[in-house]
This record gives structure tokens, C-alpha cells and sequence, in this order.
């Protein structure tokens, strides 16, 4: 069975800037979180922005194919919604726009709105519809498609606790019957959505700080996640040397990502140990931030 999610040394470009370089992850989960990725990542992945360089599949797919095919449907951060439309037109046209006929459209439509708690509203104008329920409103157009995977992008995104907890346990909810990858910038460890997720993929810059069961990473206080310049082997070594673990990405301009075990050490003997060997600390920040 495909991976749901992969990259090989994928550089997605904004603007002729890479906003990705040289990324590569293979997940194994069906309920995917990916936190810290950024806007491009999504893009590329529900086949809104050209893959620069490199390789990206979702389900096996490239992104174009697994929409064309119903592998997968997108939610991206509040689209451009038509204002004069209902919320059961909106979801009925993406079942349309997917390829259903009329009447198995209005039917899917009807269920996607039933799994967001929108039936009651679906006769509601997208003009008086609240934040929330807009988001909630995009979650089902995806999921009227009938694709196989639903891939969502910061669905909680500047909402105030009493409305992004409500949400997630919905969209948790909603998607409990199909695969889904779920990108935001951070995500609190006790959100319904990070429950939900069966994996967790936290990406620093074009690298992979972490991967696993989202509860192990938002426990891993003592990992942290450095981007390093200068002398990244003889930093490397003298971490080692005092009790730690290194793990460098391979390949990757300066300045390097590294992930590292503190074991016995503090976070800020490693600013003292760059500085004995020629290196400088970028940025450092704990694994477990991404859950915060």
C-alpha cells in the first residue's frame, strides 16, 4: 500500500524563491498531522503550486492525479466563497466540479454537511456565515468530492480556544472514515485533531525534525531542533562527546539542520559548545514547541 504522503528532494518555488528545498519524508500513518511546513507544502501537495524539483505523491499519486482521480480533495485556508451562495450549494457544486451527477452531488453534499453539524444551516448564506462555520463549510466541500483523503490546511488557525476546539472535534469526526493529512503551524497536544492523528511529521525548514505518534514527539523536551553554521563536525563530535545525540541532515546548505538528544546536557551547553568549536547556533527551538 502507498504512502500517503511522500517527498524526495522536493523544492517547491514562490515567487522564483524556493520556499522548499530538498525536503524528503515518507509517512506511514492514515491520520497525518504535518506541523511547521508552512503555506507551500499544502500547495504543492493539493496540486495548487508546480513541484519545482524532485518528487511528491499523495496515495501513490502525483498531486494533479490524485485529485483528477479522487484520491484526494483539499481544504485550503479560507478560499474566496461566494457570498450569495448557500453552504449546500457551495459543497454541491465541489461534488459537481469532482465529477458526480447532479443527484449523487446534492446527496453527498447533504452527508458532508451532516458530518461538519451543518445541516441546519445548509439553506444559510455564506455571506452570514462566521468564521468557523466557513472553515467548516470548505471541510465539506472536500469531503462531498468522495475522495479517499481529505488534506486540510490550518483548519484552527487564529480561532480562540472556544471555537477551535469545537471545530477540531467535528473535523475529527468528520474524517474518522477516510485518510487525511492535516498541515497547521503549531497544534496544542490535547486538540481533538492531534488526538485523531496517528502520526505526527514536523518539518524545519526543507527538513524533518521529527516524525512519530504525536503524543512521543510533544513529550520529547529534552530533543531539540538547531539550525548550525560553521564547524557542524567538530560541533557534532563535541556534542557526542558530552552525552548527546546528533542527527544532520545530509547534504543541505548552510546553515545545517540538526536534531539533538540532549540526554544529560542543557539547551545552553550547546550554545557554549558551538562556541568552543567554530560554530554558530542559528536557531533552537524544542521538538515539543510544534505542540504548544
Amino acid at each position: 500500500m502507498a504512502a500517503l504522503l511522500t517527498a524526495s528532494d522536493l523544492r517547491v518555488d514562490v515567487e522564483g524563491v524556493p520556499a522548499i528545498d530538498g525536503l524528503t519524508l515518507t509517512t506511514t500513518g492514515e491520520h497525518v498531522l504535518v506541523l511547521g511546513a508552512g503555506r507551500a507544502l499544502f500547495d504543492a501537495a493539493a496540486g495548487l503550486r508546480a513541484v519545482s524539483r524532485g518528487e511528491l505523491r499523495i496515495d501513490g499519486a502525483s498531486p494533479q492525479a490524485a485529485v483528477r482521480e479522487r484520491l484526494a480533495a483539499c481544504a485550503p485556508l479560507d478560499p474566496p466563497l461566494p457570498p450569495r451562495w448557500t453552504l449546500l450549494q457551495y459543497v454541491t457544486w465541489s461534488a459537481r466540479l469532482a465529477g458526480h451527477a447532479r443527484g449523487e452531488a446534492g446527496r453527498l453534499a447533504a452527508d458532508a454537511l451532516d458530518r461538519v453539524q451543518l445541516a441546519s444551516s445548509a439553506s444559510s448564506r455564506l455571506r452570514s456565515a462566521g468564521l468557523s462555520m466557513r472553515r467548516a463549510t470548505v471541510l465539506a466541500a472536500a469531503i462531498a468530492t468522495g475522495s479517499g483523503a481529505i488534506l486540510a490546511d490550518d483548519l484552527l488557525a487564529g480561532l480562540p480556544e472556544d471555537v477551535a476546539r469545537p471545530l477540531a472535534r467535528v473535523a475529527s469526526r468528520a474524517l474518522a472514515d477516510r485518510k487525511a493529512i492535516l498541515f497547521a503551524a503549531r497544534l496544542p497536544l490535547e486538540s481533538p485533531m492531534a488526538l485523531f492523528a496517528d502520526e505526527a511529521v514536523v518539518v524545519d525548514g526543507s527538513q524533518v525534525a521529527a516524525q512519530g505518534p504525536p503524543g512521543e514527539l510533544a513529550a520529547a523536551e529534552h530533543t531539540m531542533a538547531l539550525r548550525v553554521a560553521g564547524d557542524v563536525g567538530a560541533f557534532s563530535r563535541a556534542v557526542e562527546a558530552a552525552g548527546g545525540r546528533v542527527f544532520t541532515a545530509q547534504g543541505a546548505p548552510a546553515p545545517i539542520h540538526v536534531r539533538v538528544e540532549l540526554g544529560p546536557l542543557a539547551a545552553r551547553q550547546l550554545l557554549q559548545i558551538a562556541t568552543e568549536v567554530d560554530a554558530v547556533v542559528v536557531e533552537l527551538r524544542p521538538i515539543g514547541r510544534a505542540f504548544a
